[in-house]
């Protein structure tokens, strides 16, 4: 049974109705964030560490790598404890803190994204002239652009929805706290707030991912133009990680804010949703050390380091002790 004792909290249905799902899932749930804690965070130290990595690549997969460590923390402790127990409840202000951090994080992470997707094309389409293009000013402001728009977003948004009236209706059914299936506990007409979030989606949903598939076309078309089977091993290296990353972010969180209606969004939306707050963060950083050289030869690196220096300390405690 679900905890309703405290009426001025709200209550995360979550997957309460499946009680055997929710002793699977806070297993999955629980490694999920642990490999995402462990692999972002190694991806942040190699990127600050390593000399070779000092590029603007990297610059940002930093950013995305505090991204996904942020936004996974801002929504898995509460997840993890509402799977854990009966009791399924969260204060008003740990919702406007959720709502506000998550939709600051997954907005800038879609701008994010298409910054990314920009940097790989001055990669490819102009490689004589990539460092000049891509120098630090630009690369902080097009990270600040991205936080900024984030930001914004979720002030404008997270406001909007917070101060729609609920008379009462505090059952979510729903993990955490998200625009969609907030604004469904209204008891006014939502229609003006639907129009809004389709309308905010298509700017940093669809109008990011725009760029990306344009950017992209002039990678292929730059490819093409060469005809060499070699360069296209060149740009798949280059590009295919962050094209990974794209298809599996932007596949999953467009069902929920492009079609949020639609029968498939509204039978599996928790379970999408659950994919690209959890699994995608896990999977991120994996993708880029499995298909990417320069951070396996850094991480090899740094374990010879390390191994180095143990080996050191080693020989001068025999010293020591001769």
């Amino acid at each position: 049974m679900i905890n309703s004792s405290v009426n001025s909290d709200f209550i995360l249905v979550g997957f309460s109705d499946q009680p055997q799902l929710e002793r699977r899932l806070f297993i999955v749930v629980l490694i999920s964030y642990l490999l995402t804690l462990v692999g972002n965070t190694i991806i942040i130290l190699i990127s600050s560490i390593d000399s070779k990595l000092k590029t603007p690549m990297y610059f940002f997969l930093t950013h995305l790598s505090f991204i996904d460590i942020s936004f996974t923390t801002s929504i898995v402790p509460q997840l993890l404890w509402n799977l854990k127990g009966p009791a399924k409840t969260i204060t008003v202000m740990g919702c406007a803190v959720q709502l506000y951090v998550s939709l600051t994080l997954g907005s800038t992470e879609c701008i994010l994204l298409a910054v990314m997707a920009f940097d790989r094309y001055a990669a490819v389409c102009k490689p004589l002239h990539y460092v000049a293009v891509m120098n630090s000013q630009l690369c902080r402001a097009l990270a600040g652009i991205s936080w900024l728009s984030g930001i914004g977003n979720a002030l404008i948004q997270g406001t909007i929805t917070l101060w729609l009236p609920r008379c009462g209706h505090l059952w979510l059914h729903h993990f955490f706290f998200e625009v969609p299936s907030m604004i469904k506990l209204a008891c006014v007409d939502i229609h003006a707030n639907e129009v809004q979030l389709f309308v905010a989606s298509l700017v940093l949903l669809l109008l990011p991912l725009a760029l990306i598939l344009t950017s992209y076309g002039h990678i292929a078309k730059a490819v093409i133009r060469i005809k060499s089977s070699q360069a296209w091993r060149r740009a798949l290296g280059t590009c295919g990680s962050h094209l990974m990353v794209v298809s599996l972010f932007y596949g999953s969180i467009t069902a929920i804010y492009i079609l949020p209606n639609s029968s498939y969004a509204h039978t599996h939306g928790k379970f999408i949703s659950l994919f690209y707050t959890v699994m995608t963060p896990t999977l991120n950083p994996l993708i880029y050390t499995l298909r990417n050289k320069e951070v396996k030869g850094a991480l090899g690196r740094l374990f010879n380091r390390a191994s180095g220096a143990c080996k050191g300390s080693r020989a001068r405690g025999d010293k020591i002790l001769t």
